[in-house]
C-alpha cells in the first residue's frame, strides 16, 4: 500500500508536509491529491514543506517543479519551505532551477510570502 503525503488547510493555503521519502506512486497519488484540493477548496497558494527530508534528489526536485506548474495552471502559487543548505547546494549542482518556486526558510515566512503576493494580486 502506498503512502499518502497529508494535506492541510490554513485559509486559502493547502501545506503539504513530505515527512518521508516519496516513490512513485506516492508522487503520483500526490499530485492527484492535491491538484482536487486546490480546486475543490479554491487555494490561491500551497506550501511544500521539506524540513524532513535530508537528501533531495533529481527525482524529489522534478517533483517540486511538476507539483508547482500544476499548481499554477490552477491557479495557486508554491512556495517551497524547510530547504536545508545540503539541499539547496545539491539541486544547484544538479541544474535543477525549480523554476516559478518560491522558497523560504520556514512555515511562517511562506505563508507570509504567499500573503503578499495574494494582496498584491487584489491591488
Amino acid at each position: 500500500m502506498t503512502e499518502r503525503v497529508p494535506i492541510l488547510r490554513i485559509g486559502e493555503v493547502l501545506v503539504v508536509s513530505i515527512q518521508f521519502d516519496l516513490e512513485d506512486q506516492t508522487v503520483l497519488r500526490l499530485q492527484e491529491d492535491l491538484a482536487e484540493q486546490i480546486v475543490r477548496r479554491a487555494a490561491r497558494g500551497v506550501i511544500i514543506d521539506i524540513t524532513a527530508l535530508e537528501i533531495v534528489d533529481s527525482f524529489v526536485g522534478r517533483m517540486l517543479a511538476t507539483i508547482a506548474e500544476i499548481s499554477r495552471m490552477l491557479d495557486a502559487e508554491t512556495v517551497v519551505v524547510g530547504m536545508r543548505p545540503a539541499v539547496a547546494i545539491t539541486l544547484v549542482e544538479l541544474g535543477l532551477s525549480l523554476g516559478g518556486v518560491s522558497t523560504a526558510l520556514d512555515l511562517e515566512k511562506g505563508l507570509a510570502r504567499l500573503g503578499r503576493s495574494t494582496i498584491s494580486d487584489e491591488a
